[in-house]
């Protein structure tokens, strides 16, 4: 058998403006611009990734933003909402931040956890799950929040699906177990507590789908402990399901699949990370391109609209 898949590596979106998508989800919520990239398959448009200081596994939320794209919306076979875990005592504090930029915030109970649930800019849907248990902070060296109320990396996500029964097959058979039950709403989780390691499953048979566009979850990622695992996970998966051949994402190796329910997976090995190419004091400060695309850089360059990242508000 593979080495388990312990949880989320990362969770990919759809974004408007590029700016306003990199101001947000640093100064806002504190996370570090981890890499700025392209689209590997729509090398005109950039790829951001955010995360804890070093870009672990499992605190990578990841975007495409498009600036012509509409906003779309949330429906069935979709990721309707992403949430972020944080410690228990920090969730006054964070609904009091959210508050002072004039968020709403919704605050709520499920599963004996306190949960607040609020938009980004384009709409998409961000939980803060506060617990007991919350990892070690591994803040961002420019975030502006304290370290004891940083986030900490996902909690996990939520599935929205007119039936959970073949999608919870393919969960068990990736390792993910029923856990708990609230309402139409169904907890799977792996053993063991990384990050990430939560999906849930929110049940309606007459729920209407969406619509793909900024301010939606494009997919969302699975981890593969390293490259062996990464295979035996393809040939195990492949058996139920179309599976992609492996491809280079240059800091990790990734197949995907779309589960029955109709929400695009990937597997993502952990190796190589994203202190491949630039150094971990100043990952994301410049434009990282795949070798393949070195040759395109000046004309992509030209195209990609121009950023700054604000690092005035240094905290350590």
């Amino acid at each position: 058998m593979p080495k388990p898949i312990v949880g989320l590596h990362h969770v990919t979106a759809i974004a408007s403006d590029p700016q306003t998508n990199l101001d947000f989800y640093t100064e806002v919520l504190g996370l570090r611009f981890v890499k700025r990239t392209v689209n590997f398959d729509d090398p005109g448009s950039y790829h951001f990734y955010f995360g804890d200081d070093s870009g672990t596994p499992g605190t990578i939320l990841t975007f495409f933003p498009w600036p012509r794209t509409p906003r779309g919306s949330a429906g069935v076979g979709e990721v309707t909402l992403t949430a972020f875990s944080a410690p228990l005592s920090s969730i006054d504090f964070w609904e009091n931040r959210l508050s002072s930029y004039n968020l709403p915030v919704e605050r709520s109970e499920r599963f004996k956890e306190t949960v607040l649930t609020f938009p980004d800019p384009d709409g998409m849907k961000i939980e803060i799950v506060g617990h007991a248990h919350a990892e070690s902070p591994h803040p961002s060296r420019f975030s502006a929040i304290p370290a004891e109320h940083s986030l900490r990396g996902f909690f996990g996500v939520t599935l929205f699906l007119k039936q959970a029964e073949e999608t919870a097959a393919i969960l068990n058979i990736m390792g993910f177990t029923k856990r708990d039950e609230q309402g139409n709403r169904l907890r799977f989780s792996a053993e063991g507590s990384a990050l990430g390691n939560h999906i849930d499953l929110l049940v309606n048979p007459d729920g209407h789908h969406g619509r793909s566009g900024s301010g939606t979850v494009h997919h969302i990622a699975f981890r593969a402990a390293d490259d062996a695992s990464h295979l035996e996970w393809r040939e195990i998966l492949d058996q139920h399901l179309d599976v992609t051949p492996v491809l280079d994402r240059t800091y990790f190796h990734s197949i995907y699949f779309r589960e029955p329910g109709g929400v695009l997976f990937e597997l993502a090995t952990d190796p190589p990370g994203f202190a491949l190419d630039e150094p971990l004091d100043s990952l994301g400060e410049a434009l990282r391109i795949p070798s393949w695309l070195e040759q395109h850089r000046p004309v992509i360059e030209q195209r990609l609209p121009p950023l700054e990242l604000h690092k005035e508000k240094v905290t350590v």
